[in-house]
């Protein structure tokens, strides 16, 4: 209470970095675990890739323990940019009195995730370029070949220009609005719930975390599928005149995953999913508020 939205914007901005070193190698697993077997029937191909742990040490034994940090810089830019601007919106939205309408913290949540997905989409676009890189042996997807985050924003611009920058911005704005929706939906009665069964005393950070896994399983139920799409979109290569090889939108893409690769494969990776909601949840709560408080 009583922080301006343009101090939430740089709040929340730091507290999303801050979170995101931590959570960056569940990211890059996430990726590695979306892309393998794209559009080939389950059991067709080699899968380098199995459950969060091994595909863990599939990526530090291709790329070293390093691998496992891959696209930081642009993982750190895109929580920047996205959650100063969800933070900046949903802050606006209270002091509005939006959020005191029924559904309407939930709403705000949506609209701000989606705005900022939509701010953050180039950055999340070679992120997962540069998670997606690997060795050929063990490549998953297509290799777009980037040597740094500024070369692969140059190679971008310089190929597809402004428009090309924001490739696949029609699969993260879905993702992050029924993510954040669905995060508001549930986090706080998840908390609750935690605390009335006495599992951690109430106001504790456990309480919070174990509130966070709990709300994370309705997350990560709800957003996989949107997040398998995303990846799809953003990574696909692309023809000259910046139409995708793959998909041509993000229904297509649906479509093309469910009947190439089952139902099933909307919700590849969704352990590793799963498993960075929480702790993602609650480290940029936690630094948002310390931050608050200071």
């Amino acid at each position: 209470g009583g922080v301006p939205p343009v101090t939430d914007l740089v709040l929340g901005a730091a507290a999303g970095c801050l979170a995101c070193v931590f959570t960056n190698p569940l990211e890059v697993v996430k990726t590695r675990l979306q892309l393998q077997g794209e559009l080939q029937p389950p059991g067709t191909y080699p899968r380098h890739y199995r459950g969060v742990l091994r595909a863990a040490g599939a990526v530090c034994r291709a790329d070293g323990l390093r691998g496992l940090q891959k696209g930081l810089a642009a993982g750190l830019l895109y929580q920047g940019l996205m959650n100063g601007v969800r933070f900046y919106c949903y802050s606006h939205a209270e002091d509005a009195g939006w959020t005191a309408y029924p559904g309407g913290t939930v709403a705000a949540g949506a609209v701000a995730g989606a705005v900022g997905a939509f701010v953050g989409s180039p950055a999340y676009l070679v992120k997962t370029h540069l998670q997606a890189q690997t060795q050929a042996a063990v490549a998953v997807g297509h290799q777009h070949n980037h040597e740094s985050i500024s070369s692969a924003f140059e190679s971008i611009y310089r190929q597809h220009g402004v428009a090309g920058l924001w490739r696949g911005v029609s699969g993260a704005i879905p993702r992050v609005a029924v993510g954040s929706a669905a995060q508001l939906a549930t986090f706080a009665s998840a908390k609750d719930w935690v605390c009335e069964h006495q599992w951690f005393g109430e106001g504790s950070w456990a309480a919070v975390l174990a509130g966070g896994m709990v709300s994370g399983v309705a997350v990560a139920v709800t957003m996989t599928p949107f997040d398998v799409i995303s990846t799809r979109l953003y990574n696909q290569p692309v023809e000259a005149d910046g139409t995708g090889k793959l998909y041509r939108g993000f229904l297509d893409c649906i479509l093309r995953i469910s009947s190439k690769e089952g139902l099933l494969g909307l919700y590849k990776g969704i352990g590793a999913v799963y498993l960075r909601l929480g702790p993602h949840t609650v480290l940029s709560l936690f630094f948002w508020d310390e931050l608050r408080k200071m």
